[in-house]
This record gives structure tokens, C-alpha cells and sequence, in this order.
């Protein structure tokens, strides 16, 4: 036994002088002591004592099975079959055994679909904070983004059925839904997207038709379905004679298989060839008189499948939060590891900056994850507060970090060399990937716009500067960056009011920024004067100086200034 350690140790020794390094087999929950720092924050302390050994589970799986099963899945996409091999309809669609293998990981071993709906997971008896999902999925990411649609789409699907449904489909399909049994458990999915319609949903031309027996038709295509073979999914459908426009649409849930076992009138035209989430199908689905059962209120459909898309945001967020994680670990590993020019590359001024340029918002993603995850925790106990407060920090993070993660994959690529390009490596799916954020749920300019929206209807603005100066007020710093933080949180603020009042939608994404940057510098502060972390305080400082206030390019390189440290 000590000869094999011994040996390994070697192996280890060896691989980590070779002139590539290699990361594959880390555990990316004990590498990565921030995010262990800031679940202890965040968390309650028995909850994180007794959640631990989990997220180094988690984290063992995403730097080793998880990364390997998620590379072969990639490679072996999805394939639709339509009819069976003695020619009858009945579609299906095949996916690689890799992929299955990662569902049961995600879906039965760790539950994270069901996370927020039970009281009995991983060994807690108690609700789960959301932070704790949110955490574990951004774990999981870091290996597999793709199968982290689907099992968003079924926790918000649970969600919103729970939320807006009849206690009569409550009863009946929750249960599908919940259950962590491979053979019985439900996944859900959500069908919105048009070809008329894309993100002006009171185009929606699909049409619901009531039968006698209080359920309805559903006539219609849908364009963009991930997930289509799910045995749920939300549908947005005109009501045959209810008004035009947004005031006529309607919710609906419907289900693949009927309850005397066939299939509903809906059929898979065909599934789409992607740049990224390769190992998860997507389709087009058309329906033609599916039978589907009304959620909530009717002409209401838009507000409640608001609900459902909202909470796909947040977990959109934490996605890109987690995927720049895993680009910037990798980026800080090949650069502790390779040496050129008689130097690690670490060492050299130019890759030093290259770094921060990455970590800065890699960080600031992470800090708007736990923030926002703590709101949500505390709009879902009924504080109206931390609603209006979640109405605005949710498309913030859904707008800034999925931009954010597409330039910081690609950067962290160029660290890694020409090796980083090859498909072999985890880079070019992260690169790939990381493309989708900013359009999926809404693309930036939809949720610059819907941080606009969160000011004008629900007074989310004064609410977001109340909780930052709160946060400030528990900070201890030195007086001077004291100040700059609480000067740039006053400009931020009149700066959005203003946009947000003019109705000048030209200046949105702007105004969205700033708020994002100052809400990130002012968290991970706090966030620094909490756990220590005299790292967290410089990113913060970082924030700043580079992303909020004035510079000229022509200018050397601002440093920080001494009196802020």
C-alpha cells in the first residue's frame, strides 16, 4: 500500500514538471478556498459542517468522472429516432451513455432538481437554503454546463406549478417531480420561444382550445425547446378568442404521456445542431390538439412563466459564475506550472495583470451568486424588501456575468497556448459554452432593459442602495476606500434613476453595469472584512478602479491607492 502511494506521489511529481500541465483530477472544492471561506460566511455553521463532505464530493466528481463523462458526451451528441425498428411513431431520443451517467450523479445521487422542494436532502432534515443548490451546481458546472438546463428548467418548472397550479395538478404531478428514483422521478422543460415571436412574447401564435372536460388543445410550433423529451414542460399559449397581445397569453402545463399511457399529441420535427450544451438536445416541437391542463390564471400566462424564467436567470448566472471559475482555476494552474524563459509564467508582470483581468469578474460572478441566492432565500420567507431587492440583483447578474464569462473563457484559453484551442482539453467547450448564457432567458439587451423595469415598477433601486450601505456600515474600512465606495454608490444610483425615469433605453446596458460593479465591489468588501480575506478586499479594490471609475488609457496602470489599504 505505501508502495503504490509512493508511486503515485511520483506520478503526481512528474506530471505536475511536465511541460503541459495538467489539472485533470483535482478536487475543485479543497483547491478553491474562497469559495470554502465564503460558504462558511454564508451558511449556517452546522449546515456547512454537515454539508461539507458533500460539496467535496462534489468536487472531487467535477475535476474528475464529471469532467471525463462530460468530455465524451460532447463528442456524442443526442440523436433523435422516430419510429421504432417495426415502423411504428414513436419517437425517442437516445442519449449517450455518458450523459445518463451524469444525470444520475446530478438528479438521483445529489437531487439538485428537488433541492429546493424537500425537506429530507442529502442527510439535512429542513428546507436547504438556495445557496446551497446554487453552490453544488457551481461545482458541477465547472464539468458539465449542458445538463444543468434541464435541471434548472425542472426546479423552476416545480416552482412555478407549485406556486401558480390547482391543488388537483398539484396533487398529481408534483410528486413525478420530486422524487430522487431513477425510474420514477419527472424532468421538466419549458416551451416558449417562436419564430414570430423570439423575445416579444405577445406575438405568441400557438393557440389553447378548451375541451368539455376542463382541459385544453394546444395548436402550434414552438422554435427553441431544450429538453424536449422532458415529461413536463410550461407552455405559453393565445387563448382562441382572449384579447391580442401580451393580455391573451396563458400558462399551461403539458405532459409527454397521457394518463392511460400514450403519447400526447405533440411531435419532435427535429433537434438543433449547436455551438455549445452539445451533450443536451434541443428541438422544435410542434403540436397539433396536445392536451394541456391551464396553471394560474388565465390571460396572466406572461407574469407566471415570469417566475419560472427568472429563477432560469439566477441559475444562468451561477452557470457562467461557475464556468469562469474553471477557466480562471486552469489559467492560474498553467501558469504556476509552466516555465519560459527561466521564469514561471506566474512571475512575469504581463501574465500577472492577464490574471487579475480574469479574476476580478470570475469574482465579482461569485459574490453576486451568494448575494443573490441570500435574497431569494429571504423573498421566498414573504420579506417584500429582499423581492424588490431579487427583482433587480437577478437580471444584473443574468446580464453582466453571462457577457462577462465569454470573454473571460476565451482569455483564459490564450493562457493555456495553442494546446487550450484543442478539443482535447476543457477550454474550447468552456469557450463554446459560455456563448449561450448571454442569449438564453433573455438576451443582454432584454435583461439590461428588465433591470430598468425592476426600478420603474417594483422601487428596486432605493432598496438596492439601502442593502449596500448596510453592507458598507458592517465593513470596518479605512475611511478613505470607505468613502470612494459610497461616492461611487451615490453617482451609480442617480446615474440609473435617471436612465430609468427618461425611459432612455440607449443607456440600459450602462446603467446596468455600473449598478453590477458597484454592488460587487461593495459585497466583496464585506465580504472581505468577514472571512479575512485580504485577497477579496483587492479584487474589490480592483472593481473600482477598473471597471467603475475614470481612467485614461494613455495612463500608466492605476495602482491602489495606500491610503485605501
Amino acid at each position: 500500500m505505501v508502495e503504490l502511494a509512493a508511486t503515485a506521489g511520483a506520478r503526481t511529481a512528474a506530471a505536475a514538471q511536465h511541460p503541459v500541465p495538467d489539472r485533470h483530477g483535482a478536487n475543485f472544492y479543497d483547491t478553491d478556498p474562497e469559495l470554502q471561506s465564503l460558504l462558511r460566511l454564508y451558511l449556517p455553521e452546522a449546515l456547512f459542517r454537515h454539508l461539507e463532505p458533500h460539496f467535496r464530493r462534489m468536487g472531487g466528481l467535477a475535476g474528475g468522472r464529471l469532467d471525463e463523462l462530460a468530455m465524451t458526451a460532447d463528442r456524442n451528441p443526442p440523436v433523435l429516432e422516430h419510429r421504432s425498428r417495426s415502423g411504428e411513431d414513436r419517437q425517442r431520443i437516445i442519449k449517450h451513455p455518458a450523459y445518463e451517467e451524469m444525470e444520475r450523479i446530478a438528479y438521483g445521487e445529489f437531487g439538485l432538481q428537488a433541492m429546493s422542494h424537500r425537506d429530507d436532502m442529502l442527510g439535512w432534515q429542513g428546507r436547504m437554503p438556495p445557496i446551497v443548490k446554487y453552490a453544488l451546481t457551481y461545482l458541477f458546472v465547472q464539468a458539465e454546463f449542458g445538463l444543468c438546463c434541464p435541471l434548472s428548467m425542472t426546479d423552476s418548472l416545480t416552482r412555478t406549478l407549485r406556486k401558480f397550479g390547482t391543488p388537483e395538478l398539484v396533487e398529481k404531478y408534483l410528486p413525478q417531480l420530486l422524487s430522487l428514483d431513477w425510474d420514477t422521478q419527472a424532468q421538466g422543460a419549458m416551451f416558449m420561444t417562436e419564430q414570430a415571436a423570439g423575445s416579444d412574447i405577445s406575438n405568441t401564435q400557438t393557440l389553447a382550445r378548451a375541451n368539455a372536460d376542463g382541459s385544453w388543445s394546444l395548436v402550434g410550433d414552438k422554435w427553441f425547446c431544450s429538453n424536449p423529451d422532458a415529461e413536463f414542460a410550461m407552455v405559453l399559449a393565445r387563448v382562441e378568442g382572449d384579447p391580442a397581445g401580451m393580455k391573451g397569453i396563458s400558462l399551461f402545463l403539458l405532459p409527454r404521456v397521457l394518463d392511460d399511457g400514450s403519447a400526447n399529441a405533440f411531435h419532435i420535427i427535429r433537434l438543433k445542431e449547436k455551438l455549445g450544451t452539445r451533450s443536451m438536445a434541443s428541438g422544435e416541437i410542434r403540436m397539433s390538439g396536445a392536451r394541456a391542463y391551464l396553471v394560474g390564471e388565465r390571460g396572466r400566462g406572461f407574469v407566471q412563466m415570469a417566475d419560472m424564467v427568472n429563477n432560469s436567470r439566477l441559475s444562468n448566472g451561477v452557470r457562467s459564475a461557475g464556468m469562469m471559475r474553471r477557466a480562471v482555476a486552469e489559467a492560474e494552474y498553467v501558469a504556476h506550472e509552466r516555465v519560459a524563459f527561466r521564469q514561471r509564467l506566474e512571475d512575469m508582470p504581463l501574465m500577472q495583470r492577464q490574471l487579475d483581468k480574469l479574476r476580478v469578474p470570475a469574482e465579482q460572478a461569485r459574490t453576486m451568486v451568494f448575494q443573490t441566492a441570500s435574497a431569494l432565500m429571504r423573498s421566498d420567507a414573504g420579506d417584500r424588501q429582499a423581492y424588490a431587492l431579487l427583482r433587480i440583483l437577478t437580471p444584473m447578474i443574468k446580464f453582466r456575468a453571462c457577457r462577462d464569462a465569454r470573454k473571460v473563457t476565451g482569455d483564459a484559453m490564450e493562457v493555456r497556448g495553442g494546446c487550450g484551442y484543442i478539443e482535447e482539453w476543457s477550454d474550447p467547450r468552456l469557450v463554446r459554452d459560455a456563448h449561450l448564457g448571454s442569449i438564453w432567458e433573455g438576451t443582454s439587451n432584454i435583461v439590461a432593459l428588465d433591470v430598468m423595469r425592476a426600478i420603474q415598477r417594483e422601487g428596486s433601486l432605493p432598496v438596492l442602495q439601502e442593502h449596500l450601505q448596510g453592507l458598507l456600515a458592517d465593513t470596518g474600512l479605512k475611511p478613505a476606500y470607505d468613502r470612494a465606495l459610497r461616492d461611487a454608490l451615490e453617482r451609480a444610483c442617480a446615474f440609473a434613476r435617471q436612465v430609468a425615469e427618461r425611459r432612455d433605453d440607449a443607456l440600459a446596458r450602462q446603467a446596468a453595469s455600473v449598478l453590477y460593479h458597484c454592488t460587487t465591489a461593495i459585497a466583496m468588501a464585506w465580504e472581505s472584512s468577514r472571512t479575512s480575506s485580504t485577497e477579496r478586499l483587492r479584487l474589490s479594490q480592483l472593481v473600482l478602479i477598473h471597471r467603475i471609475l475614470p481612467r485614461d488609457p494613455m495612463e500608466p496602470q492605476a495602482a491602489i491607492p495606500a491610503e485605501w489599504v
